[in-house]
């Protein structure tokens, strides 16, 4: 038995604290130096139609933690460039007896055609400007680690909301968990339709900052814009880029954010990205174990088991400050 990992608008809240917990276990795991107990054999195909280096990078990472075997597949070395569709290709893939497939598509919905046809686990690695599942839940992970809690915080979203997946994904969790949203940017930058979103929009950057208890700046996506949406990047960086001075009106020890890549100097300055109220590096981290869990998750294969290794694994270095775990609110019930 199996299921899918398409979105976050359709998990349940107790959904999104499962995986939680199961990334949180992988990762006090992993860092202990344990290795799990060896998981069925499985092959997992990632399928990329647009560029990754975190996602990718990160879901290989995770494969391999649990033992699983990757195929790799790039829509340049595919059938696709010779004219097949998608639906052929997932048809191909499911009939070269992949246990699980993994997609990023530039399409919004390639993930749940991929499902449709595939007949085993997807999960959706980002799909056009619908979801981006698995970078909310390691961003949820990295806020609980920091602050300990999701629900009653304020959380900002800041810049190019219209074309961001990162942004849906993130505002459904978080809205899910208790949190209040706030989407900040300009007005051509924002949805058509900002009711369809759980938040409130902003268009000035410091009255949707203040106060805030963590700051989620956007990548400016200018190869999904339409021309004039945003008179110039120099006019964006003046209005929105999140600064030092700008953090400082946000609430005392507000957690910057970012999904990355970065655009230094125009979503967010470097000492900001480099300062002590970045986490930009947990969430890369916490994206290997949130992609664990959701691989675990999708093969209902239980509850992760470990056991002691005679020799540790290398696990990377960090502050006992971004190594605090605190996970209160993933083990409260969840809000309805």
């Amino acid at each position: 038995m199996s299921r899918n990992l398409l979105d976050i608008r359709t998990l349940e809240p107790q959904d999104i604290h499962d995986l939680l917990k199961l990334a949180q276990n992988f990762k006090t795991q992993i860092r202990a130096g344990q290795t799990l107990t060896q998981s069925p054999q499985r092959v997992v195909g990632l399928l990329f139609f647009e560029g990754s280096t975190r996602t990718r990078v990160s879901f290989e990472q995770a494969a391999n933690y649990l033992g699983y075997r990757v195929s790799n597949f790039a829509s340049g070395g595919s059938s696709m460039s010779k004219g097949e569709t998608l639906k052929d290709t997932i048809l191909t893939l499911k009939y070269e007896r992949l246990d699980a497939l993994v997609m990023r598509h530039r399409s919004s919905g390639a993930a749940h055609l991929a499902a449709q046809y595939f007949g085993g686990p997807v999960l959706n690695a980002g799909d056009g400007q619908h979801e981006h599942p698995t970078q909310a839940l390691g961003d949820a992970l990295t806020i609980l680690e920091h602050k300990g809690r999701i629900e009653g915080l304020r959380v900002a979203i800041v810049g190019d909301v219209r074309h961001s997946r990162v942004a849906r994904s993130n505002a459904w969790l978080l809205h899910k968990l208790g949190a209040e949203v706030r989407f900040i940017g300009p007005r051509a930058l924002m949805p058509v339709n900002m009711s369809m979103l759980p938040g409130t929009a902003f268009f000035d950057l410091e009255a949707g900052i203040e106060g805030a208890d963590a700051v989620i700046c956007l990548r400016l996506q200018r190869e999904r814009m339409q021309d004039g949406q945003i008179s110039s990047v120099k006019e964006y960086t003046r209005l929105y880029q999140v600064t030092r001075s700008v953090l400082r009106i946000a609430a005392p020890q507000c957690l910057l954010m970012h999904p990355g890549p970065i655009n230094r100097g125009v979503e967010v300055d470097d000492a900001s990205a480099d300062g002590d109220s970045s986490a930009i590096h947990d969430q890369i981290e916490n994206g290997i174990y949130v992609r664990m869990a959701g691989l675990h998750w999708v093969f209902q294969e239980g509850s992760p088991q470990a056991k002691a290794k005679t020799t540790s694994i290398a696990a990377p270095k960090r502050s006992p400050k971004s190594a605090r775990t605190v996970l209160k609110a993933a083990q409260g019930k969840a809000k309805k």
